[in-house]
Order: C-alpha cells, then sequence, then structure tokens
C-alpha cells in the first residue's frame, strides 16, 4: 500500500472519530448547538454535581471522617526522642550530713540522648471522643442532606418561576398580536370612513400598552432563567431551553392528609440535625464524667549519657545505657470544674429538647399552611379554567358584534383584557400550587430527587 494511501485511511479514520464526538455533544446538548434542553430532574442533577454549596457540604464530612482518625489515633503508642548537650559551667553543690558533694565536675560537658515510648493502657475520655467524632460524622452527613434538600427546594421554585414567566409572556404575546391585528383592522376600516376615529385610537392604545406588558414579559423571562442558571451552578452564557409549561402539571394536583404529614414530619432536615446535636451533647457529658475516672499509661524510656567531658567532640565520649518502664496511674481526687461543665452540660441538653419541641410545633404550622395553600389553589385552578373558557367565548361574541356594527371597541378591548387577566390567573393558580408543594416537600424532608 501507498504512503499516500496509508495517511488518506488515517484522515479519514480521523474525521469519522470528530464526526461521531460532534454527534454525542450535540446529545448531550439536546440536540441544538449550544443550547440545553432542560426538565427539572436535569436541572437538579447539575445543579447537584455543579453547585458550590454541595462541594463545601461535602469537603465538611471529610474534615469529620479526618477528625474521626484523630481520635482513634490517641491510642497508637508515641515515640520521641531528645538529644542535648551541656556545658556545666559551674554545678551545684549538695550539702548532707556526710559533708558537701559537688554533683559534677565545673567547667566539663554533658551529652544526653533519650527515646521515649508512650502507651494509653486505659483512657477512658479517648474512648467517648472516638464514639462523639462517629456521631459527629453522622451530623456532619445530615447537614449535607439538609444542604441538598435546600437547593432541591431552591432549584424547583426556580424551575416553575421560568415556566411561569414563560407561559405569561406567551400569554402576553398572544394578546398582544391579537390586538395588533385588531388595529390593523379597524385602521383599515377607518382609513374608509367605516369606523370614527376613537375606534382607531383605543385599538392602537390597546396594542401598544400590551406591547409594553409583552416587553416586560421577555425581561423577566430571562431573569428567571438567569436565577436557575445560578442556583444550577452553570455560567451565564449557557443557553437554556425549556420545552414545559404549567399547564402539563394541571393535572397532577393532589392533596395529601394531614395525618400522612405529620407522620413524615421527622424526615425534616432541621429536626433530625437537632437530633444528632442531643446525642452530641449526650456523649459530651459521658466525656466528661470520665474526668472522675483513672487514668493508665505505660512509658519505656532508653537512655545514653555521657558525663564529665572537657572537649566538644562528642564522637570521643564514653556513653553509658539506661533504661526505664513505668506505669503512671493518674487519679482525679478533686477538680472543681467538673461540676460546673457538667451541670452546663445538662442545662444545654434542656434548652435544645425545648428548641426541638418549638421547632417541630412551628413546622407543624408551616406544614399545615402549605397544604391549605395548595388545597386554595386547587380550587382556584378549576374556577380559573372554568373563567379562561368563559373568557374566550366574550371575546368571540365581542368581536363579532363588532363585525356588524352591533358592538364597540371598547367592549372588544375589555373582553381580550378579561381573557388576558383570566388566563395569567390561571397559570399563576398552577404556579401557587407548585410553589407551595416544593417548600412542603422541603419542609417533611422529601428525597425523591436524591435517590
Amino acid at each position: 500500500m501507498s504512503v499516500k494511501m496509508k495517511g488518506r485511511k488515517i484522515w479519514l479514520s480521523l474525521g469519522m472519530l470528530l464526526a461521531c464526538a460532534l454527534g454525542m455533544e450535540a446529545q448531550v446538548n439536546g440536540g441544538s448547538e449550544g443550547t440545553m434542553n432542560l426538565t427539572l430532574a436535569k436541572a437538579i442533577e447539575i445543579a447537584l454535581a455543579e453547585n458550590p454549596t454541595i462541594h463545601v457540604a461535602d469537603k465538611e464530612i471529610e474534615l469529620k471522617k479526618i477528625a474521626d482518625t484523630e481520635a482513634w489515633q490517641s491510642l497508637l503508642p508515641t515515640v520521641d526522642a531528645t538529644l542535648s548537650l551541656t556545658d556545666n559551667i559551674l554545678v551545684a553543690e549538695m550539702v548532707t550530713g556526710m559533708g558537701k558533694f559537688k554533683m559534677g565536675v565545673d567547667g566539663t560537658l554533658t551529652a544526653v540522648g533519650n527515646a521515649t515510648l508512650s502507651l494509653p493502657v486505659f483512657a477512658p475520655a479517648v474512648y467517648q471522643n472516638m464514639k462523639l467524632t462517629k456521631q459527629d460524622i453522622l451530623l456532619a452527613q445530615e447537614k449535607s442532606r439538609g444542604s441538598r434538600l435546600d437547593l432541591i427546594n431552591q432549584v424547583t421554585k426556580a424551575y416553575y418561576s421560568a415556566l411561569l414567566s414563560s407561559d405569561s409572556y406567551e400569554v402576553m404575546k398572544r394578546s398582544y398580536n391579537v390586538a395588533l391585528d385588531n388595529f390593523n383592522v379597524v385602521n383599515e376600516k377607518y382609513k374608509v370612513g367605516r369606523v370614527s376615529e376613537y375606534d382607531k385610537i383605543s385599538a392602537e392604545v390597546q396594542a401598544r400598552n400590551l406591547n409594553a406588558a409583552m416587553v416586560n414579559g421577555e425581561t423577566g423571562k430571562a431573569l428567571a432563567l438567569l436565577q436557575l442558571k445560578v442556583l444550577m451552578g452553570v455560567t451565564a452564557d449557557v443557553n437554556i431551553a425549556i420545552d414545559d409549561s404549567l399547564k402539563a402539571y394541571e393535572n397532577k394536583l393532589t392533596l395529601a392528609e394531614t395525618e400522612v404529614l405529620t407522620e413524615e414530619l421527622d424526615n425534616n432536615s432541621s429536626l433530625r440535625q437537632l437530633d444528632q446535636n442531643m446525642l452530641l451533647l449526650e456523649r459530651s457529658q459521658k466525656i466528661l464524667r470520665t474526668g472522675f475516672m483513672p487514668t493508665v499509661a505505660l512509658q519505656l524510656t532508653g537512655q545514653y549519657q555521657s558525663y564529665a567531658n572537657n572537649n566538644w567532640n562528642v564522637f570521643n565520649y564514653h556513653f553509658s545505657p539506661s533504661s526505664t518502664l513505668s506505669i503512671a496511674v493518674n487519679i482525679p481526687i478533686f477538680h472543681a470544674s467538673n461540676w460546673t461543665k457538667l451541670k452546663s452540660n445538662k442545662i444545654q441538653i434542656a434548652q435544645l429538647e425545648d428548641n426541638r419541641l418549638n421547632a417541630r410545633r412551628q413546622l407543624l404550622l408551616a406544614t399545615e399552611s402549605y397544604r391549605k395553600n395548595m388545597q386554595s389553589s386547587m380550587v382556584q385552578m378549576a374556577s380559573n379554567a372554568e373563567a379562561v373558557k368563559q373568557a374566550e367565548k366574550a371575546v368571540m361574541i365581542a368581536g363579532k358584534r363588532y363585525e356588524v356594527g352591533r358592538g364597540t371597541i371598547l367592549e372588544l378591548n375589555q373582553s381580550e383584557i378579561a381573557q388576558t387577566q383570566a388566563e395569567l390567573t390561571y397559570v399563576q393558580s398552577i404556579y401557587d400550587y407548585l410553589k407551595n408543594k416544593a417548600d412542603l416537600d422541603y419542609t417533611l424532608g422529601r428525597e425523591t430527587y436524591l435517590k
């Protein structure tokens, strides 16, 4: 095979690989270049992977695990070494009944080197601290779970807010297009003298007002998408497309019983964190009680020493070895602060119990409030859906009346405004339900998107 043929095959293979890579990227981006097709589940998935607050919570768990390792390492033996060289300029003198004795020789050097191995034999505080760090890991994990639930709640509400902005914009856009068409028809009739100038001005004002509302709606839609991007942890230059609407959730509106909600409340992250803190305080109390218990430690020391040397050349010294083995028992007899710390710990436990009781009552109130709001939104949605149908019918009747000269432009404008308002109120009621549902799920600690 020629060199040219080999080169063509290589370039052809590279081209095919590049095409496959571009095709995969297009699929990831949702099929259109530079645009991400977003659903609620995908938005939450990206946020949990990219939002910095989640990374901070995960790193906190890693720190607690390191602290747990440090706790059990306190039971391992420790080895320390010391080297010293002392110039005895003037040594001390000991006076006894037998006379005076010099404790060395003036102007000489002393070299000492020792190594000490220490091993805790019985250390109750260390044992309790090991259990405390494991409990601390559970608290950090619950805080991380709470951060995820909070982020899911924020992303969910931001997603629904984006849908509300998008649906409202579409309503205003449709209303503006209808008003613009009406103005064009009225303007043509005005040119041939079939309608008054008042009708023309009214139609023009209606179109201009709706145009301003449509522009405001477009701005609101852009800001809602920007907020969603921030929560997802993606940059503002990423294009997002949401092929969804609030109307798609109309048939998914349900209402849970109060008893079921009360049973689920124990999964609330704040309550679970208070429970974990209670366990930490109880464990701290056990650690404080170890202050009344003895500790036992074993110490092995080996030493080389050389005395009365006349020069600084340590390599020519005569060293003699010695070693000791000791067992130390430390028995606390009286430490007043131990009693004070225990009393303080008991007060903290009592405070935490009261805080948890109050927190649960507040959460029960919030849960019932969300449920009532959801119930109200469901009733409003049903009523608003019927209002939209009636408003559409009213617009059609007003349009026919105006065409045959039986109605006025004012009736037509009012009917169109009423239809626009009915449609906006309809999507708002669905949004209110979904928003309260998201807050209820967060309060109950539901982990639908964490699985």
